[in-house]
């Protein structure tokens, strides 16, 4: 039996949806957009998890984004819009998610990686961890939604500056610019639950009554416009000879 590309277990009212991907720095493919997609309503039913973490298998990333080798055959705007909105549809999901969420940064995020932990109300990241929007290098920009979510989460002085230079960050930087929360020293998974427990002692009332009350200060519909304004300039930009030529070289050279 293959190994399972997303894993999913409960411990101490903590739902662990964790990419497990790890020879391909757990890259995001279609079988991992169901999946997620999935886990992702199956914590959402779940009365005992209160807090929902993502993480990445191994300490190496936490997640390199989409899966080039799988998606580099998407050649026009039409496919390049198919698959950025089935896993836009996963980050709607996780934005809106009605109970808290976090990222636990284990390794580098970037590309898709950073969109994703840009979904998640609260970062949370190793010491070692790096963290970049970094789209830009390959001709494309943010294509889930990470941007709009990103300029929701911190102020946008230093948002457009992460997604302007597509250049990544350290841990530390990246709380500076208040897009991390917390920077993890010692065991990733232990030090996330301590730093969670302050949540998961609460009554599950309490928790959703306050996510509801986050979730309300959004401008929704505006925000789900933003997100598919954004999904279709990707895949413009995914469509052109500058992005398929820079695929083609950062292939090469992996």
């Amino acid at each position: 039996m293959s190994e399972q590309p997303v894993l999913w277990h409960k411990e101490n009212q903590i739902g662990w949806v964790t990419l497990n991907r790890p020879s391909v720095r757990n890259a995001i493919n279609f079988e991992v957009m169901e999946k997620l997609s999935s886990l992702l309503d199956t914590a959402k039913k779940d009365d005992d998890v209160k807090v929902l973490i993502i993480t990445g298998a191994g300490t190496k990333a936490f997640c390199s984004g989409g899966d080039l080798s799988a998606f580099h055959s998407l050649k026009t705007e039409d496919e390049a819009f198919g698959m950025l909105s089935k896993m836009g549809n996963v980050l709607d999901e996780l934005f809106f998610f009605p109970k808290p969420t976090a990222a636990l940064i284990n390794g580098s995020a970037v590309g898709g990686g950073c969109e994703i932990a840009a979904a998640c109300d609260i970062r949370l990241a190793r010491a070692e961890a790096k963290v970049g929007f970094i789209q830009g290098k390959l001709g494309i920009t943010t294509g889930w939604g990470g941007g709009s979510y990103l300029l929701e989460r911190i102020g946008q002085t230093e948002a457009m500056d992460l997604l302007y230079s597509s250049s990544p960050v350290t841990a530390k930087q990246g709380m500076d610019l208040g897009f991390i929360q917390y920077v993890i020293k010692g065991s990733s998974k232990k030090e996330a639950e301590r730093y969670l427990q302050r949540y998961t002692s609460q009554p599950l009332g309490v928790i959703t009554s306050y996510k509801t009350l986050q979730l309300n200060r959004f401008d929704q519909q505006k925000i789900k416009q933003n997100v598919q304004h954004e999904i279709r300039r990707c895949a413009k930009l995914w469509a052109s000879d500058e992005h398929h030529r820079r695929v083609e070289a950062f292939l090469k050279k992996a």
